[in-house]
């Protein structure tokens, strides 16, 4: 993963170059690649909206800029990130926010453009109604510098920054080895990253205690999650979590995942689920009742393989819309210009390769003119489309492994998000609706393979689609609630708040009778030694809709619950209770929704459990 982290802080370089590169190239033609004639294929699409998966973070939908990117805060910049929906912009620049010091407006060793102070920044984001995320200088800053950033921006300038991270990716500053992150202090172990940690938290909160202030995980499964490194007893997230504990608001991990080729880099949305699990279940071990309410943010996100292409754009919107459902905070794609120094080549799927991680271009040699969009800036561009933040996030399930589909209920009906991952051949979709009834005609929001711009049409019915070949649809439903009692979902082709399981099959308890007029199904989805991940499914029994529902139970082997998501969970000695939370109390005749928590002991299921609504 490192090995694009290297690539990101030479991006600086490239930029710098583009207008020698381009004055000294000829532009180069990508080679066409006829793809063969499209053929239909079909597939069904069920869609529960009694099946909650969570909603629209209010600064879910991100976008990284950085302070040598000479283009970043030019005139069509607000207006190209308003039309794309992004909530949140993060600065100064991976990792450049550990060697930027916002004072002076310099770096240690990087190159700062023009017109890319942090002032300029935030008038930027405010006119593209989006929310400032903010790495505070770790690498060679202090938590004194820290603090009067927080001070000049909440205080004198009146910005109102809620989202501060502390530092970028520090476990890369040599302690393990491999080093390309910054970092200044003399111990670069995980325990001193955390102590510090606590007095940045301290000095920050002092000057404005609403500001929310995130620590740096290593990413599951990735370099170096699970090294122990010399002099250390364990590894850095269990060193970091075991002294920060709940004083953190937010943990924050990169996304980088690679692949071998396009239809690979498309199954990789399949990591997103267990990730989330692992550090779940990390939070519960450490941070106590404050848990269930710490954030996961995925400051830098990019699916890395053929950058540009059409294939990056359905990852993007598939991938942005799979993190929301499984509860994470944030997500800031790496970049909005980047630059490159390759000439242009042909990605698997038949499009240019810049070789560039941004979603605009940078002008570079063989690129288009300068913010001409990419395919990512419109694969992001449709998860804007999708939904606004707050509405709801419900369950979808596809037939078709090649079609993935995501749906948000909104005020006016529900929006159903579908990802035709097939390169060469339409697929016409039946669509199906439980606890909704759509109108006659819908409104198609849609952008497929080649396009420079998002189309809209009108469609005269939304439970039938025919999907152009590599495309990703918006398709808006209008209509409202119905009666109809909710099937059980069908298995999704695309992951969804439910993590991994156990390798073997996992105990579930019967259902609860439904004389009190809700019903609850507890499932043991994930265990390991002393822990255990469950989730509990809520069905509403009568033939009326309810407002609220609470679930009870008592552990016999003194089980405790660590932290928890879409319920509102108490423990009094072996006695717990789950209560609604504001999104999911409601629900039709027949509906169900779902709430999920990690807990310490054996993973066995309680009996009886009970469901009372009201």
């Amino acid at each position: 993963m490192h090995g694009s982290l290297t690539r990101r802080r030479r991006a600086g370089l490239a930029l710098l170059t583009s207008a020698a590169l381009a004055a000294a190239s000829a532009l180069v033609a990508a080679t066409a690649v006829t793809a063969p004639a499209s053929a239909a294929t079909s597939a069904t699409v069920s869609v529960n909206t009694g099946t909650t998966l969570g909603t629209i973070p209010a600064a879910g939908h991100g976008v990284n800029v950085a302070v040598y990117d000479g283009n970043m805060n030019s005139s069509p910049i607000s207006g190209l990130l308003r039309d794309a929906g992004f909530t949140a912009v993060r600065y100064p620049g991976g990792s450049y926010g550990d060697i930027y010091h916002w004072k002076t407006h310099t770096t240690e060793g990087g190159y700062v453009a023009p017109g890319t102070d942090f002032d300029t920044y935030v008038s930027t984001v405010r006119s593209a109604g989006a929310q400032p995320v903010v790495i505070a200088n770790y690498g060679t800053g202090t938590a004194q510098e820290a603090a009067d950033w927080v001070r000049y921006a909440n205080v004198t300038k009146g910005y109102g920054v809620k989202y501060w991270e502390i530092g970028n990716e520090v476990y890369g500053n040599g302690h393990y080895g491999s080093g390309w992150e910054q970092d200044n202090h003399a111990d670069k172990s995980p325990k001193a990253y955390a102590n510090n940690v606590l007095q940045y938290v301290s000095a920050m909160k002092a000057v404005d205690s609403s500001i929310k202030v995130g620590v740096v995980l290593t990413t599951p499964g990735g370099w170096p999650d699970g090294v122990v490194g010399s002099g250390d007893s364990a590894d850095w997230n269990n060193t970091v979590m075991s002294i920060v504990q709940d004083k953190a608001d937010f943990v924050i991990v990169h996304w980088y995942p690679g692949a071998t080729s396009a239809d690979d880099s498309l199954t990789k949305v399949s990591q997103i689920a267990p990730m989330v699990s692992t550090i779940r279940s990390l939070l519960g071990k450490y941070a106590g009742s404050r848990a269930s309410s710490i954030g996961i943010a995925v400051t830098e996100a990019n699916l890395n393989y053929q950058l540009n292409s059409a294939t990056t754009a359905l990852g993007a919107a598939d991938s942005y819309l799979t993190w929301f459902e499984n509860g994470v905070m944030n997500v800031d794609w790496w970049s909005l210009h980047n630059g490159t120094s390759s000439s242009p080549k042909t990605n698997d799927d038949g499009t240019p390769d810049y070789n560039d991680f941004g979603i605009l271009s940078s002008g570079s040699s063989g690129e288009p003119a300068v913010n001409t969009p990419l395919p990512p800036y419109y694969g992001l561009a449709m998860v804007g489309r999708a939904g606004s933040p707050g509405d709801t996030l419900v369950k979808a399930s596809s037939s078709s492994s090649l079609l993935a589909a995501h749906a948000v209920k909104t005020s006016g009906g529900v929006n159903v998000v579908l990802v035709n991952k097939d390169l060469n051949n339409s697929t016409t979709v039946s669509l199906s609706y439980s606890g909704f009834s759509p109108g006659g005609a819908a409104t198609v929001v849609q952008w497929r393979k080649g396009a420079t711009s998002i189309s809209t049409s009108s469609a005269s019915s939304a439970t039938s689609i025919t999907l152009p070949p590599y495309s990703i649809t918006v398709l808006k439903a209008s209509g409202g609630g119905t009666t109809s009692p909710s099937p059980s979902p069908s298995p999704s082709a695309s992951p969804s708040r439910t993590p991994s399981p156990s390798p073997s099959p996992s105990p579930s308890a019967s259902p609860t009778p439904g004389g009190s007029g809700c019903s609850a199904t507890y499932t043991v989805v994930n265990s390991w030694p002393g822990g255990f991940q469950a989730d509990v499914t809520v069905t509403n029994t009568r033939t009326t809709a309810i407002s609220g529902w609470t679930v009870g139970w008592s552990y016999r082997n003194g089980q405790t619950i660590s932290s928890s998501w879409n319920a509102t969970v108490s423990q009094s000695g072996a006695a717990v209770t789950a209560k609604n939370v504001s999104y999911n109390g409601g629900l039709a005749a027949g509906a169900s929704t779902s709430f999920g928590f990690t807990a310490n002991g054996a993973g066995d299921v309680p009996s009886p459990i009970s469901c009372t609504t009201g």
